[in-house]
């Protein structure tokens, strides 16, 4: 990776900098590209894969969801093998690593302590001559997590949808996660859904999985709202079937960016880079610092910690095509050029990460202090790691227990209570054009 030297930069050419493109316009890898033509009979965008496979799934339901399994996941399934069987739960808990299972343990019972927390309450309050307002707070009927497969598994997903929506209190919980080649799903994964209570279970990825939920199958029940996260084709997806169901957020590829100063350690900052370059070539790891010599370090670090590394090819094309190492001239350019890139994840490596804590305005998650990597957060310590991308953390929240449920408000007035304010209304109304609204205040007045 090349250093950019930003000391000398305009406001404006920082903005450009840190610019990012929208999540649909990201650009399909070759091979990428080269798999949809083969498999479509053309070339086709992102977005056109994804509105042919949504439309065809909604109109022919498991004929079509079967179909763009097999041909996309290269797993052949029958309507009879689509969903996890107890038996298949059954053989999982029975393979995996009894450590690494009381690890995951540990790890729920922090995440569902932490959601526990963020619990809102339905309240009413008394106002002027006996009315009443308030609002209820109810869980959705249903929702569908959606758990990612392909280069890896991730109980970790299981846990940061699922946990949320049990605290909730969401009555039916689906997860969608894509089978392998032999149509099984990653025992991990369904051992921790196990652990949580999950057992509605489908083996399905893609934008195939987005709209079998999204609108049902004769095997899949559809639900009211759908979570987690997913490649570009399952956040294109979610965005196409916005409407017919609620959902989360739109995010695309996974994102870090780290704040340093001169008492950074070069070897966490390449690690921690490193830790989100070997997600997907499409991830992007980003230094900014003030320091040349930190910046100039943690290049050569990246190159003697990437060597090592099983997942090196994807993480070098992930450095090469989206990874920046940015000097800034000061700390105060630094974290505008962190506001104005608004990322994933925004560690703060510097002596005194508190102190910038009040000036940081857009993120997803912040990891303070050099022993907050973003690990800890997507494992481990409680916050959720569904997180905004892509720019979005400038209006999009984390997943949290209030992503599975909705407000209602309550009005309860008295007759003395309305009679107090009728005029006003009547006058709104008016004002409005809506006769028929005032109407509906003028025949109650007197009444009382």
């Amino acid at each position: 990776m090349n250093i950019i030297d930003a000391r000398k930069m305009t406001a404006s050419e920082i903005a450009q900098l840190m610019k990012k493109p929208a999540f649909d316009e990201c650009t399909l890898s070759p091979r990428v590209q080269a798999g949809v033509t083969a498999m479509f009979g053309e070339p086709l965008t992102a977005a056109q894969v994804v509105d042919k496979i949504v439309a065809d799934v909604r109109m022919a339901g498991d004929e079509k969801l079967l179909y763009y399994t097999s041909l996309l996941d290269k797993a052949d399934l029958a309507t009879f093998s689509l969903k996890v069987t107890e038996e298949e739960f059954a053989s999982a808990q029975a393979v995996v690593k009894p450590s690494t299972m009381a690890a995951i343990k540990r790890a729920i019972a922090n995440v569902k302590k932490f959601h526990e927390e963020q619990m809102p309450k339905s309240w009413l309050t008394n106002r002027e001559f006996g009315s009443m307002l308030g609002q209820k707070v109810t869980p959705v009927d249903s929702v569908g997590i959606y758990v990612p497969g392909g280069t890896a598994s991730y109980p970790s997903s299981v846990i940061m949808n699922a946990v949320p929506a049990k605290v909730a209190g969401v009555q039916r919980i689906v997860m969608a996660v894509p089978p392998g080649q032999d149509g099984k799903v990653n025992p991990y994964v369904l051992a921790t859904a196990a652990e949580i209570g999950i057992t509605e279970i489908y083996k399905m990825g893609g934008a195939q999985a987005v709209a079998a939920l999204a609108f049902g199958t004769e095997s899949v029940p559809k639900v009211e709202k759908i979570t987690g996260p997913g490649n570009i084709f399952v956040t294109l997806a979610k965005k196409a079937v916005y409407g017919h169901c609620d959902i989360d957020m739109l995010a695309g590829p996974s994102e870090i960016l780290i704040v340093a100063d001169e008492t950074a350690d070069p070897v966490y900052l390449a690690a921690d880079l490193l830790g989100q370059a070997e997600h997907d070539p499409l991830a992007s790891a980003i230094l900014v610092t003030d320091d040349l010599a930190v910046a100039e370090a943690t290049v050569k670090q990246l190159e003697v910690q990437l060597a090592k590394l099983p997942r090196a090819e994807i993480a070098a094309l992930s450095l090469t095509n989206q990874g920046k190492i940015i000097v800034a001239k000061d700390m105060e350019t630094v974290i505008e050029m962190a506001n104005l890139s608004a990322p994933e994840h925004l560690e703060v490596i510097t002596k005194e990460p508190f102190a910038l804590l009040p000036f940081i305005r857009n993120a997803g998650a912040i990891f303070l202090g050099a022993y907050s990597p973003e690990p800890l957060g997507d494992y481990y310590a409680g916050p959720n790691h569904v997180l905004p991308t892509g720019g979005t953390a400038k209006f999009y929240s984390v997943l949290n227990v209030e992503t599975f449920m909705k407000k209602t408000s309550i009005i309860a007035y008295t007759a003395q209570a309305f009679a107090a304010v009728s005029e006003d209304i009547i006058e709104m109304a008016e004002a409005e054009g809506l006769r028929a609204h005032a109407n509906a205040i003028r025949v109650r007045v007197g009444k009382e």
